[in-house]
């Protein structure tokens, strides 16, 4: 009985050690994801820039509303690949390809990556890389938001700004990183998934045995 059971924690441990090894296709798709979802970025720095600005004028930390898309990816990389690191990796190499492209932040949009990226990885790393449903996603991308909002407080002005602007601005982020980031990239993932391009992964198998 004793090695019956030792047996089969062995294997369990085993199991859990293969769940979350990297493998080379893992690499690769992080990579992709994350030099497609930079393009996205360069799109949207003109679009959300100019969104977060109007919002923003309307009443001070509204912008945030429109930051969501830059908040996507490690929710993305996160749902696709479902290894620890995942999340945080296909934000950062976003954020690197949005720099080198060239856009008005500069390195500091690496920080911002960073920062999004650990921010999305802490919950999937809550849920212990077991659970990828919507909520899950949504919650994600919360997290990408509040890691955006404490960075902007040491990166920008916004630690000097008054209580209520930071507030706006950190409900505003949440809304948007749940919304534009989470939902989007929850249905983004499940269209890719839909097209067999994920077959390989398990977000891939899902949307096969929901068909």
């Amino acid at each position: 009985m004793h090695t019956s059971t030792s047996a089969l924690a062995n294997r369990s441990s085993v199991a859990t050690t293969d769940r979350f090894r990297w493998r080379v296709v893992d690499i690769v798709v992080a990579a992709v994801l994350g030099v497609a979802i930079g393009l996205l970025f360069w799109g949207w720095n003109t679009v959300g820039g100019l969104w977060f600005t109007a919002m923003d004028g309307l009443t001070p930390g509204l912008g945030g509303i429109a930051v969501g898309i830059w908040l996507i990816g490690g929710v993305i990389g996160g749902l696709v690949i479902r290894k620890p690191g995942a999340a945080l990796l296909v934000e950062l190499i976003a954020a690197i390809v949005s720099a080198l492209i060239g856009n008005v932040w500069g390195v500091t949009t690496i920080f911002s990556g960073l920062a999004q990226g650990l921010g999305a990885e802490l919950i999937f790393l809550a849920f212990l890389y077991l659970r990828f449903t919507l909520p899950v996603a949504m919650l994600a991308g919360v997290g990408a938001g509040v890691g955006a909002w404490v960075l902007e407080l040491f990166l920008t002005p916004n630690l000097a700004k008054s209580l209520e602007f930071n507030l706006i601005y950190l409900g505003t982020l949440a809304v948007s990183g749940a919304l534009l980031a989470g939902l989007v990239g929850w249905l983004l993932v499940r269209a890719l998934a839909a097209t067999g391009a994920l077959s390989r992964f398990a977000a891939g198998r899902e949307a096969r045995r929901d068909v």
